[in-house]
């Protein structure tokens, strides 16, 4: 009575923790698992059942009549195939058959064996399909014993092995062997039949195949002693009946969520490699952005030093060629030469250095622009370009959009994947996303003569116009302070005076302009960077989405194993 007690304690913890899983395959969405555990649920509280399978016309259900010593015909035999379809065979007061679904049907018979077992008698393996499915998700995950059936005269049909290596294989169910009609062969045939299912059974896996030769003919006959079937009966007395099926259900029941768990943290492993997989794709186009980012900007301060040093190298001709010109010798001799003609005056001299200055600076100038500019806009380009590549081939995909378990998540994950193609498909090809007028307020007139271009081709005449507004502005100033300069000063009297406020304009306006075309060009880069990283969110989103729930799962999972174990123990001690 305490062994009894103790059991049924041991059930509800069981069935609690079969409920958790249950709720752990919903939340996943795995829609398969989730059926299974449910029948699995359903069928705690049934009696040990035995699961009858094997291919037409091998005898089960004679086999099945025969087990129930009912006196009569329990499941209909005929020469044609009979069993079409399902049939649970429970104890019940009163007997009653009732219809379940159009594959399976539920008998209540007053047979006193079935007060400690039930019996599932199926189609044959090689019959319908949507019967076999029927069986995979009902049945064969719940049951607690798999009987299966040969004909004696030809243990080794295909399908049926197919069918056993699902249920060994897949659910690692118990399995007993049975060689039905064994009336048919004389000794000699059925014994070297018996030998060769053993054999075959241990190349299938099996370590110890247990094997029953019977005649449902001669047991319901009444020749006991041929029938084969006082073995069957011993064995399912001494593993169920006695006080004993109850405890070996729990053991199976356990066996089968293990299974279960088994299948779950399989197909997390797979989510999480897919995850990774992605997420590695998201790491590698952001190290390629980074690096393309760093090589714009290593091209951008390249083309900014060459304007430097085309600057510093004019306006060091100029500054010498004033410092020269206002030499006393020089100056004495321009003031004379002024009085004879008004073309050699200082005044005359200044001008022309200032015009010359701003000739040779824009020639300088623009002709470094003109080269630097395209290295720059290819070095850009090439960022968009290498992650419109990236996109178009990740094809990385660990799940299979068939599996149950990814369902959502694969049809999600496509999803998001095909708009990001077609999304950065529409990025480059406007000429919007690589413009931006906050980085060149000072000319409008960009803008509208840029708007005819398309994508990544536009770049190069954007940079053109940036870097000139940025250099021409700031070199005019330059020019304008020099002009003013040398208008407002007494040349003869001030001579260190202007040559310093020269050096001192000149160094003014490369600051500014080094300064600027930094800002300006290193905005530019990062703002393009940016532009093709917002058409990641939908991306990001997913994955962050997904990091946290394959962590939340892994958390179930693991508890969920962990307490399975302490079942386990608890059944064994007791």
């Amino acid at each position: 009575m305490m062994l009894n007690q103790h059991t049924q304690a041991l059930r509800v913890k069981v069935e609690d923790a079969v409920k958790d899983l249950h709720n752990l395959t919903q939340e996943i969405g795995h829609k398969e698992l989730a059926t299974t555990v449910g029948e699995l649920r359903n069928r705690m509280s049934e009696p040990y059942m035995f699961v009858i399978v094997g291919e037409v016309k091998a005898g089960k259900s004679s086999f099945v009549n025969a087990l129930l010593e009912a006196g009569r015909e329990i499941c209909p035999v005929a020469p044609q195939p009979m069993t079409d379809t399902i049939q649970q065979i429970l104890y019940g007061a009163e007997e009653e058959t009732v219809p379940v679904n159009p594959y399976l049907k539920k008998v209540f018979l007053p047979v006193d064996i079935l007060r400690d077992i039930a019996i599932v008698d199926t189609p044959g393996t090689n019959s319908i399909v949507e019967r076999h499915q029927e069986i995979t998700e009902g049945f064969i995950p719940a049951s607690d014993l798999v009987i299966f059936v040969f004909e004696a005269k030809n243990p080794y049909r295909q399908s049926a092995w197919d069918f056993f290596e699902f249920i060994h294989q897949d659910w690692h169910k118990k399995i007993i062997f049975v060689l039905q009609q064994k009336d048919l062969l004389n000794e000699e045939d059925l014994a070297v039949n018996e030998r060769g299912l053993f054999d075959y059974a241990q190349k299938k896996g099996m370590q110890d195949p247990l094997i029953f030769a019977t005649s449902a003919k001669a047991e319901l006959e009444g020749r006991f002693d041929e029938s084969g079937f006082s073995p069957v009966r011993d064995y399912i007395r001494t593993h169920v009946t006695g006080g004993r099926g109850a405890a070996l259900k729990l053991q199976n029941n356990l066996d089968t969520s293990k299974g279960l768990l088994d299948r779950i943290r399989q197909d997390l492993d797979t989510r999480n490699a897919q995850f990774k997989a992605d997420r590695g794709f998201r790491e590698d186009v952001q190290q390629t952005l980074d690096h393309q980012e760093a090589k714009s900007n290593h091209q951008s301060s390249i083309l900014i030093e060459n304007l430097l040093h085309g600057y510093d190298r004019i306006t060091r001709q100029v500054g010498q060629e004033l410092e020269g010109g206002l030499s006393f010798p020089a100056m004495l001799r321009r003031s004379i030469m002024g009085i004879f003609s008004k073309q050699s005056s200082i005044k005359d001299w200044l001008d022309e250095l200032a015009k010359k200055l701003e000739t040779n600076l824009n020639a300088e100038l623009r002709a470094k622009l003109s080269d630097g500019v395209v290295d720059l806009a290819d070095s850009i380009q090439q960022m968009a370009k290498m992650i419109d590549l990236k996109i178009k081939g990740s094809t990385t995909t660990v799940v299979k959009s068939d599996s149950y378990i990814f369902e959502d998540i694969s049809d999600k994950r496509a999803a998001v994947l095909k708009d990001l193609q077609e999304a950065f498909g529409r990025f480059m090809s406007r000429s919007e996303n690589f413009t931006d007028t906050r980085l060149f307020p000072e000319n409008a007139n960009v803008s509208p003569n840029i708007a005819a271009g398309s994508g990544v081709a536009v770049i190069g005449i954007i940079l053109a116009a940036v870097t000139k507004v940025a250099v021409f502005d700031i070199t005019g100033g330059v020019l304008t302070g020099v002009g003013l300069l040398f208008a407002g000063i007494s040349a003869g009297l001030q001579r260190r005076k202007i040559v310093k406020g020269y050096y001192d304009e000149i160094a003014q306006g490369r600051s500014r302009m080094e300064e600027t075309l930094r800002d300006k060009l290193f905005t530019y880069v990062r703002t393009i960077k940016s532009r093709i990283n917002d058409n990641f969110g939908d991306l990001d989103a997913l994955l962050a989405n997904e990091e946290k729930q394959i962590a939340h799962f892994d958390s179930r999972y693991l508890e969920l194993v962990e307490r399975f174990g302490h079942l386990y123990k608890d059944l064994k001690i007791n």
